[in-house]
């Protein structure tokens, strides 16, 4: 399995995707050839394929007889029924199924590396980092294709990409661009709007922060 690169699968199932399902997305199915293509892509090219599923039982928190259809919605992908099945078209090899009661971060980290196959994460709820487990998974594979600065510190990687826009001035601080670059091990390319890499390096004076300390501890 390639370390360096993931497939995100995001509820592909049966009651989703299908004209008949329990909460059938109109038009789903026009997309479900592209999803064969991208899963095959994924398999033959050795890309770890992650998923997330619904799997719901009677009495969860999004079910609802009068469903707002944000929080709460109609029963779907209700455990042991069709619906809750993945669809063939995004099949999963050899998943490694992952349940929402936590487990410990380290040794859970240790087999999703030493797994040979697909990641699935099964969830209760529509957000899928209700799933305590999945944040701990991520970290072990960390493919980190796209993560901020202060969560990179103390990693490296071979090749660092370093977005730089005006519109995110107050956060346009030399630490910042040190911090960045110096993850790198091989290449640094940086992707500069304007003078915004002026900005940064320039030493401008940090704002104050308004924080109501004082006050608080004053009260």
């Amino acid at each position: 399995m390639r370390s360096d690169l993931i497939f995100w699968d995001v509820d592909t199932q049966v009651d989703f995707m299908k004209a008949d399902g329990k909460l059938y997305v109109p038009d789903s199915e026009a997309i479900i050839p592209t999803l064969r293509q991208l899963t095959e892509h994924a398999h033959e090219r050795g890309i770890r394929i992650i998923a997330s599923a619904d799997d719901h039982v009677p009495g969860h928190r999004e079910l609802s007889d009068t469903p707002d259809y944000r929080e709460t919605f109609p029963e779907h992908c209700m455990r042991g029924t069709p619906g809750q099945q993945k669809i063939p078209e995004t099949a999963l090899r050899h998943p490694l199924l992952i349940e929402p009661e936590p487990r410990d971060p380290a040794a859970l980290g240790a087999k999703a590396r030493n797994h040979d196959g697909d990641i699935l994460f099964h969830k209760h709820w529509f957000d899928v980092f209700t799933n305590p487990n999945v944040l701990p998974v991520l970290d072990a594979l960390a493919p980190a294709y796209a993560t901020t600065v202060h969560k990179a510190q103390g990693s490296e990687y071979p090749v660092v990409v370093l977005p730089l826009a005006r519109h995110h001035g107050r956060m346009l601080r030399r630490n910042l661009v040190y911090t960045a670059i110096t993850r790198a091990k091989r290449l640094v390319v940086l992707v500069v709007e304007g003078n915004a890499l002026e900005l940064a390096i320039a030493g401008r004076p940090e704002p104050r922060r308004w924080s109501k300390l004082r006050e608080l501890l004053c009260a």
